[in-house]
């Protein structure tokens, strides 16, 4: 939205799913690690709940290159972010981790704040890039069970 870290109205934050945007290290060592494929731009997820919004890095944390949006927002149910790949429940105002493989695990957390009706990215670790997902090849989109039997 703007270059101060203006994500989206608060109003177009959905409360019932996930809200997709983009976000890049700010500390050039976490660059230099970053997954070389995105440019190191990561996707985050915000989710409107009573107290205003909360914002998590897009990764289960079972397998990290498993996203909880995969564009069209976040499976959620009773208030918690649910991985289809993995049927983890994440509770949406902690990210912590309550049923599933990475049951004790948290969410690894993008600090957000609503000022004057906008959802403001007030992370220092991170600069806003741009709403949406990063953009793959198609093909990359299918289903690919990482279920462990």
């Amino acid at each position: 939205m703007s270059a101060d870290g203006g994500i989206a109205p608060v109003s177009e934050v959905p409360t019932d799913t996930t809200f997709l945007f983009r976000v890049r290290p700010t500390d050039a060592d976490a660059r230099q690690t970053a997954d070389r494929e995105s440019g190191a731009v990561r996707e985050a997820i915000m989710i409107k709940d009573d107290e205003g919004v909360v914002g998590w890095l897009n990764y289960c944390q079972h397998f990290r290159h498993i996203k909880l949006d995969k564009g069209s927002g976040a499976e959620m149910r009773n208030g918690e972010i649910i991985c289809t790949n993995h049927g983890a429940y994440f509770e949406s105002d902690t990210g912590f981790c309550n049923f599933g493989p990475c049951e004790g695990a948290y969410l690894s957390e993008v600090d957000l704040a609503v000022e004057d009706g906008v959802v403001q990215l007030v992370d220092d670790d991170y600069e806003f890039v741009g709403r949406g997902g990063i953009e793959t090849d198609p093909t990359d989109l299918k289903s690919k069970s990482n279920r462990e039997f």
